[in-house]
């Protein structure tokens, strides 16, 4: 077994299941969602979630809860936490626990700008040294040549700090229900869309395991 590609010098992931990963993303902002929407009937059903204030902060109790289970899940399933999952958790548990301890939403409204900006910076600081750290995250779904790699990963840095601004024109100028609606409805699709995007540059730079 040849342990790394001579191409691109990362080491050949086994491969993981896409389906699962995208259900573990996507649950934690569904549970965000609906618990937002139906913050006060939830609160009436289960009076404990009152303590932790209105139909914002019950949704960020959630889904601090829905993110740490994913996690959890992926760690015994998968049998690894991804490192961007596992940055992005970090941050919900931060900011999350300070919006509900403060009973301000500016925090959690504020998460996904910061995850963004960290992910974006790192990407294209890494690409500036000579480094294409998107090929240490990815490498499990696929083989690129460094070309690929290179192309891929300051496509990715901006599209990660175009999602910061994104998140802060919208958190700012419009209200609650509307960026918890666009983080899950808006953002999402754009990402999907984004990442479909980029196969042509994907099949063009593909190689195949060990290939030299």
């Amino acid at each position: 077994m040849m342990a790394d590609d001579m191409k691109t010098g990362l080491p050949a992931a086994p491969k993981e299941h896409a389906g699962l990963k995208l259900v573990l993303e996507l649950g934690p902002l569904l549970v965000f969602f609906f618990a937002n929407s139906y913050g006060e009937r939830l609160a009436a059903w289960f009076p404990i979630l009152a303590e932790l204030g209105g139909p914002i902060f019950i949704a960020t109790g959630l889904f601090m809860a829905a993110t740490v289970i994913s996690l959890v899940v992926s760690k015994l399933v998968i049998g690894k936490l991804p490192l961007m999952p596992l940055v992005s958790g970090v941050v919900v548990l931060s900011f999350g626990a300070l919006s509900i301890w403060l009973q301000n939403d500016t925090f959690i409204k504020m998460k996904p700008t910061i995850i963004n900006t960290m992910f974006g910076v790192a990407l294209l600081g890494g690409l500036f040294f000579g480094k294409s750290l998107l090929g240490y995250v990815f490498n499990s779904a696929f083989q690129l040549d460094q070309e690929g790699w290179n192309k891929l990963t300051l496509r990715w840095g901006l599209f990660f700090l175009v999602l910061a601004i994104l998140n802060e024109v919208v958190w700012r100028n419009f209200s609650t229900d509307f960026w918890v609606a666009f983080k899950v409805w808006g953002t999402m699709p754009i990402t999907v869309l984004f990442t479909l995007s980029q196969m042509p540059l994907i099949m063009k730079h593909s190689i195949e395991a060990g290939e030299e």
